[in-house]
């Protein structure tokens, strides 16, 4: 009876933290680095989802003021979570990029619009100084058959960035439309030329992104 004691208590302990975990267990693995990692002044965070955490921003920048605070997977309710870790050190920008993963998952368009301007709205009240850039959505393209969940909700992403913009323009918070620059001449598909997948972004996409908002971080 003794020898199935430990067995069973160690599963039930693996099982409890198992059952901790609210947004999945990556999500948790970085955020628990987040916390750990040292805060430094003038810090420029970009936070977000893969498409965020996917960069290596420092390196594309050559500037170790930069921080990734992207999570793969990540959702506006994840961000919201989270913002503690991001305005605890008073960072002088942040670019948020969000939305995508909340939409494939059936999340109604007005709750990403939402999330997204309360993101925005309790960095403002925690960090009053942190200069908060609103990145639109991404265009995406389903040409790949992958990612389905995901590719087949333009129409969604675009009213999200349309509404993004007006509140941007209303509450003063800085509007930065990626949108366009990825889009295709001929539609509002991703251009393939910067993803592979429909969603995520090539080498290539990363530079055309940091050519669009280089000019932000310099003010």
């Amino acid at each position: 009876m003794k020898k199935l004691i430990l067995p069973v208590l160690l599963f039930l302990t693996c099982f409890s933290f198992a059952q901790t975990s609210k947004f999945g267990t990556f999500y948790d693995q970085r955020k628990s680095l987040f916390e750990i990692l040292p805060e430094s002044k003038n810090e420029i965070i970009f936070l977000g989802n893969s498409i965020t955490n996917f960069a290596e921003w420092s390196e594309l920048f050559s500037n170790p003021n930069i921080k990734n605070r992207g999570i793969s997977g990540d959702v506006t309710a994840g961000v919201l979570n989270r913002l503690d870790q991001i305005t605890r050190s008073k960072p002088a920008k942040v670019f948020l990029l969000i939305g995508i993963n909340d939409l494939s998952r059936n999340v109604s368009k007005d709750s990403v619009y939402r999330n997204i301007c309360q993101i925005a709205t309790n960095i403002r009240t925690a960090s009053p100084k942190t200069h908060v850039y609103i990145q639109s959505i991404l265009p995406v393209n389903d040409c790949y058959k992958m990612f389905v969940n995901h590719t087949n909700k333009t129409a969604e992403i675009k009213w999200v960035n349309e509404k993004l913009a007006a509140f941007c323009k209303d509450q003063d918070f800085t509007y930065i439309d990626l949108f366009s620059h990825f889009k295709s001449s001929d539609s509002d598909k991703m251009n393939p030329i910067y993803s592979n997948d429909g969603l995520h972004l090539l080498g290539n996409g990363y530079l055309l992104w940091v050519d669009i908002i280089k000019p932000l971080l310099k003010k």
